[in-house]
């Protein structure tokens, strides 16, 4: 047993934490028009510390959450150049990037692959597609299980973005160009008279590019206005809407042979581009209401709707022959239209009794998502009616042989309605002057209404009840200095993150379950500068496989363990010397077989065991700064069957990237940079969606941004 494990042994200590230093009866509550604005820009020496986590329920201060934390800011987004949640993470331990089939991000959170653990201002944004960070104020990643702090899902971490909120005066222009035809344009304009409410903000987005692999291209527009009210000095009002549309093609990389990518130049793609489009449109509108009831007694209630249209093809590469020589090609395309409907109600209050000091908030969330999934198999009736593939040479991989999409036996086609109601409660109580103990549970009905249009209609209701309890314990001795020990705990319905793979065989089936202990320390080794550590164990459990002896039935099975340690330091070393840093180190495997190709200790895909990244930024005089950037990944395998044959033994060699960057200030509002990825040009495969499915890494590639602040 390692250390760390006998401390948990302890205490047991849950996820989803509250809102932040418990205050002694002399503190004066925080205004309330502070529960809903963005977090504040950072000061000078501030440019990457970030003073709260919005995610959580009132908000938290980032030394008092007792659980791994990484706040991503608007100044090292803007500083990167930063256009996607892929670019945000290589700075954030403990996650890393799948490539999620070319038409969506899909995010490795502890070891376990999500494209639907996303939140927007703590509601779920959990449709698969790419998210753009236009209107985006920080983005925050919680890793570990957080079942009782957002509901099913969350098993290895979620994503939070937070937008930029209306408040204050702004005005700023941002204009881009860059390599293979990159053209990006953005604002931000709000206004607010004499710092009094009402407000409103408008931010705008255009993005046109091509990319530096053949055939490949991306368009991308998005308006999102916000406005703030206040009735009285007791109530805000915040509500936002969002038009965002992304198309692209849908880019499957690169096959592997002998398990390794294939040799070719970067640029080569592997099916047909033109027949490989994809499309996301998404429509969204968000009402927040705060109420202050008291100096120590709020009440938030939160509603958002969402709908989106999702489609994507692609004409994508497969297995490379025994010689080498040639390549299958496959197709098929899928459409997804979801409509979510969420409201979220918190009353929170604070309490003194027998000698102890409580942090209370009390919640309900009510949901209903309607999901319509179609899918659609690709065939080569050129090759023969039923021909599903077709071989094209690897020295020549692309293909116009014609393509007939129709439904096939096994392609999905079904509409599911999903409800939730979840009650959760938490308490936060200071224990003495140094010692905090986080309570809290939450019980989710989880109901979901699934219509099989393949079997004739055939219809299967499931209910599941999710319980995730919660306790942590935090020792902080200063007021700068906090450690902790917790175990978190998520649930996953059989319907799947996506809503759309429950079935007749495994409908009956408990929910998979995870379990993240871990223990940690923040340490603020100066106003702005913090130290992060954290070690971890996750394990999930109640995998579904087929019974060997019985392939009608289903068994039950410990699904995988990943153990792993986190380092992080943000803020600024010097008054002229900003940095982010990461590193982290992760072992994750199977438990069990659980399949022919599954087998126990097999390693999990897209999990290396090391990864670092380190960013600088210096400014040289009030004109000029410097940016500098290393990310290194380890060797990782492109899939979890890795125990089986040399041919799914596939491994990505591990990498060093080097970024850098030149910042002019003109004054008077105006600002240049130039960024410069890759700075060395080293090939390099960054992600992979299976051992068939590789995506190289960028060349050296160039962006020029000019900033203007009216």
């Amino acid at each position: 047993m390692m250390p760390w494990q006998r401390m948990t042994t302890l205490v047991l200590v849950f996820g989803g934490w509250g809102s932040g230093v418990i205050a002694d009866e002399s503190d004066e509550p925080a205004p309330l028009a502070e529960v809903r604005v963005e977090a504040q820009a950072p000061g000078k020496g501030e440019r990457y510390l970030p003073s709260v986590v919005t995610a959580l329920k009132g908000g938290a201060e980032l030394l008092d959450v007792p659980q791994s934390v990484t706040v991503v800011t608007r100044q090292l987004i803007d500083d990167q150049a930063m256009r996607s949640l892929a670019d945000v993470v290589r700075y954030v331990p403990g996650i890393g990037v799948a490539q999620g089939e070319g038409n969506r991000e899909t995010l490795v959170f502890r070891g376990s692959s999500s494209t639907a653990d996303y939140l927007v201002d703590g509601l779920r944004d959990d449709v698969q597609y790419y998210r753009d960070l236009y209107n985006i104020a920080q983005v925050e990643a919680l890793k570990g299980a957080n079942g009782v702090a957002f509901g099913r899902g969350g098993v290895g971490g979620v994503i939070n973005r937070v937008t930029k909120q209306a408040g204050g005066e702004v005005a700023a222009l941002s204009l881009q160009t860059g390599s293979w035809d990159g053209y990006r344009a953005s604002a931000d304009v709000g206004a607010m008279q004499d710092g009094v409410l009402p407000a409103w903000r408008l931010n705008g987005v255009w993005d046109d590019a091509g990319s530096y692999r053949e055939g490949v291209t991306l368009r991308r527009q998005g308006i999102a206005p916000a406005l703030a009210l206040a009735i009285g000095d007791a109530t805000h009002i915040a509500l936002q809407g969002e038009y965002f549309h992304d198309e692209r093609v849908a880019d499957r990389g690169v096959s592997s042979f002998n398990g390794r990518p294939l040799e070719t130049a970067p640029s080569v793609f592997f099916g047909d581009p033109a027949r490989s489009p994809t499309f996301a449109t998404v429509r969204s509108a968000t009402l927040s209401i705060d109420h202050s009831l008291g100096e120590t007694l709020s009440l938030r209630n939160r509603t958002r709707y969402a709908s989106y249209d999702k489609f994507y093809q692609n004409v994508f590469p497969g297995a490379v022959n025994a010689m080498g020589t040639q390549v299958s090609v496959s197709a098929y395309n899928q459409a997804t239209d979801r409509r979510n409907l969420l409201n979220q109600t918190d009353l929170m209050f604070s309490l003194t009794g027998f000698g102890l000091r409580h942090e209370l908030s009390v919640g309900i969330e009510l949901g209903r998502q309607v999901t319509d999934n179609r899918r659609l198999t690709g065939y080569f009736t050129m090759v023969s009616p039923t021909a599903t593939s077709v071989l094209v040479p690897v020295s020549a991989p692309r293909t116009n042989a014609a393509i007939t999409f129709r439904a096939s036996a096994s392609d999905a086609n079904n509409l599911g309605t999903a409800r939730t109601l979840a009650a959760s409660v938490q308490d936060r109580v200071q224990v003495g002057d140094h010692w905090e103990v986080v309570l809290g549970l939450r019980q989710e009905r989880f109901e979901m209404d699934f219509i099989d249009r393949r079997l004739g209609g055939s219809r299967i209701e499931t209910q599941d009840e999710l319980a995730s309890p919660g306790l942590a314990v935090v020792y902080k001795p200063t007021a700068t200095f906090s450690s902790y020990a917790s175990l978190g705990s998520a649930r996953q319905p059989r319907a799947g993150e996506q809503l759309g793979s429950l079935t007749a065989a495994n409908a009956s089936l408990s929910p998979e379950s995870f379990r993240n202990q871990e223990i940690g320390a923040k340490w603020d080794l100066k106003p702005e500068l913090q130290a992060t550590l954290a070690i971890y164990r996750l394990e999930r459990r109640h995998v579904a496989i087929t019974d060997p002896s019985n392939p009608t039935l289903l068994l039950l099975v410990d699904g995988q363990r990943v153990e792993g340690a986190e380092l992080g330091l943000a803020g600024s070393l010097l008054p002229r010397w900003q940095v982010m840093a990461a590193a982290a180190w992760q072992d994750g495997r199977l438990l069990s077989d659980q399949s022919a190709t599954l087998r126990e200790g097999a390693r999990l895909a897209a999990l290396p065991e090391w990864t670092a990244s380190l960013w600088n930024r210096v400014e040289i005089d009030p004109r000029w700064g410097l940016g500098l950037g290393l990310s290194w990944r380890d060797a990782m395998f492109a899939a979890v069957e890795n125990r089986v044959t040399p041919a799914t033994n596939v491994v990505l060699p591990g990498y060093v990237r080097v970024d850098a960057a030149v910042f002019y200030n003109a004054g008077r509002g105006l600002k240049a940079q130039l960024n410069v990825d890759n700075l060395l040009d080293r090939a390099y495969f960054v992600s992979a969606h299976s051992t068939t499915n590789i995506t190289p890494g960028a060349p050296r590639s160039l962006r020029i941004s000019v900033n203007l602040a009216f």
